[in-house]
């Protein structure tokens, strides 16, 4: 087939699932057509050697890649992510009708980010099949600022709707799309994967753990972004109630960031420590030289649905998990008996949380990660996920289309 793949973000982010699902597909002899922007994740800047310009197009075989310019909203703030996302679906749609024209179908990774743009492409390229991969449901109706999460909610209703099938990684997932709007017939599940080339168990070398570890207490890692939805303000708190009997490392940057160090800050939390963000294939050996990786996530219906990357990362690698988060998080965390998990955004119920992973003899952590390695090469592994979505991508195609344009429906 011509698979075309819409996606706000693509390798070298960290965009594990649409850059290996394009690398995949090429390998089992389909045509790709990726659509996407400048690298920008997860500072909201452009990365260092890439300049945003127009016409920005590579090829190899049997993959074009075509990246367009988009606003660079470095502040985080509702208003800039507004036109972060607006500039994106400008450009999207312009060069989409004719590097997307021809395609049998249309493969879109939907965070909210990219929906005004697959809701202006479908415009243009009329009765194309689309799988859309929900990978985040997000609405932020407690923005008062502006108008545009109302105009975000019904674009989504619309892409639920014009979707030939829409592809969710979790049961509360696929809850929130057929409340959003998406037709129950057509919702698949389709969990995803990581990097299985880089994130593997691994021995962590002399340098890395002098870099993560003072001593033999325990260590809690989270490596990612430091931002609003991971709350790491909440794993501050635990663990600065916990004094000397653990580490916890954050790894990463983001909007949040300065906010996090200040509350460490003020509360004398020696004990709270900063890396630099690392390349992903720096990580595995970072996981290793901890004990544990943190998995937050804030108590919002939104994220109940979601399984943030690091932890299918955290378990590819046999890292033992602390999940702070509710919904699909935990119940993936405590089903494949891979670490501890209490509610979101409860401090005390982490730092007890926090105590007993210290607790933990290492032998008893090691079978942790075992049983969380199990369960991802099981449930969540590369190969079976990419079966997954070209089963999808077949179907979609196959399908007698049913589908009204957008220019009649809008």
């Amino acid at each position: 087939m011509r698979v075309g793949i819409l996606t706000y973000h693509f390798p070298p982010e960290p965009a594990f699932v649409p850059g290996s699902l394009a690398e995949e597909l090429v390998a089992r002899g389909h045509e790709v057509r990726v659509l996407t922007g400048f690298p920008d994740y997860p500072g909201g800047h452009v990365y260092p050697g890439w300049r945003q310009r127009w016409r920005h197009q590579t090829h190899s075989e049997r993959l074009t890649v075509r990246r367009v310019p988009r606003y660079a909203a470095g502040d985080g703030s509702a208003r800039a992510r507004a036109a972060t996302w607006l500039s994106f679906a400008g450009s999207a749609a312009l060069a989409g009708r004719g590097l997307l024209r021809d395609v049998d179908v249309l493969y879109v990774c939907g965070h909210p980010a990219v929906t005004f743009a697959a809701t202006g492409l479908l415009r243009l390229l009329g009765r194309t099949p689309t799988v859309l991969h929900v990978q985040d449901v997000w609405t932020e109706r407690s923005a008062q600022d502006s108008g545009w999460p109302a105009r975000l909610e019904a674009a989504t209703r619309r892409l639920y709707r014009e979707s030939a099938v829409v592809a969710v990684g979790s049961p509360f997932m696929a809850d929130l799309v057929r409340a959003g709007g998406a037709d129950p017939g057509r919702v698949r599940a389709a969990p995803n994967w990581t990097d299985e080339r880089i994130f593997r168990p691994t021995q962590a070398g002399p340098a890395v753990r002098r870099l993560v570890r003072r001593d033999d207490r325990c260590v809690v890692m989270h490596a990612g972004t430091i931002g609003a939805r991971q709350d790491l303000e909440t794993a501050v708190r635990a663990a600065a109630a916990l004094g000397d009997r653990m580490d916890l490392v954050l790894v990463g940057s983001g909007p949040q960031e300065r906010r996090v160090r200040g509350l460490a800050a003020d509360l004398g939390a020696d004990n709270v420590r900063f890396l630099e963000r690392r390349s992903a294939v720096d990580m595995p050996q970072l996981y290793a030289a901890a004990d544990y990786q943190l998995v937050a996530q804030r108590d919002l219906p939104e994220l109940r649905g979601r399984v943030p990357g690091k932890l299918q990362a955290a378990l590819s690698c046999a890292a033992p998990v602390v999940a702070s988060a509710a919904g699909e998080t935990a119940e993936v965390v405590e089903r494949a008996r891979a670490g501890l998990s209490c509610p979101p955004e409860d401090w005390a119920a982490l730092a007890d949380r926090f105590w007993l992973a210290a607790a933990i003899p290492p032998a008893a952590r090691l079978d942790m990660g075992r049983r969380g390695r199990d369960a991802y090469l099981r449930d969540m592994s590369m190969r079976a996920g990419v079966d997954r979505i070209e089963a999808l991508l077949h179907e979609a195609a196959e399908r007698p289309s049913n589908r009204t344009k957008f220019a009649h429906s809008s």
